[in-house]
């Protein structure tokens, strides 16, 4: 064009509630799929985490995280299934498996609340409000 530069004018005055309420959407976030190494059960069990959040819930530098995660819950299952196929007599192999799952359920747990899949971890502190009135013991 040379010299000069070609402009478009914009509209004059404030916008219309039309053009206020109308809604853009510029990016939809991808849900992630799972990582390749994850077995069959392990990569169920990490669709259906992430389908049941929203989709920007897990970015990119979660997802290590929620792999492990997804391990631990089934192999918590599996332990849990080993559980109930042992022989009651055999005390030191059940003590054994036991303990198994004890450590299963402390990773799943520190997983979860890393990630805020918890409960006790999704709760907003700051919201939460002390109900009014007589405490209980009063």
């Amino acid at each position: 064009m040379g010299f000069f530069e070609v402009t478009t004018m914009g509209t004059r005055g404030r916008p219309s509630a039309d053009e206020l309420s109308t809604a853009t959407v510029t990016h939809l976030p991808a849900r992630p799929d799972p990582p390749p190494d994850l077995s069959e059960a392990e990569g169920a069990e990490w669709r259906e985490i992430v389908h049941r959040l929203p989709a920007d819930w897990f970015p990119r530098e979660t997802h290590g995280l929620l792999a492990q995660y997804c391990r631990h819950v089934v192999a918590s299952r599996r332990v849990a299934q080993l559980i109930e196929g042992a022989d009651d007599d055999d005390v030191p192999a059940l003590a054994r498996l036991l303990r198994m799952q004890v450590a299963q359920s402390g990773a799943i747990a520190a997983l979860a609340a890393k990630m805020r899949l918890s409960q006790s971890s999704s709760i907003d502190r700051r919201r939460v409000k002390a109900a009014g009135g007589q405490k209980p013991w009063e």
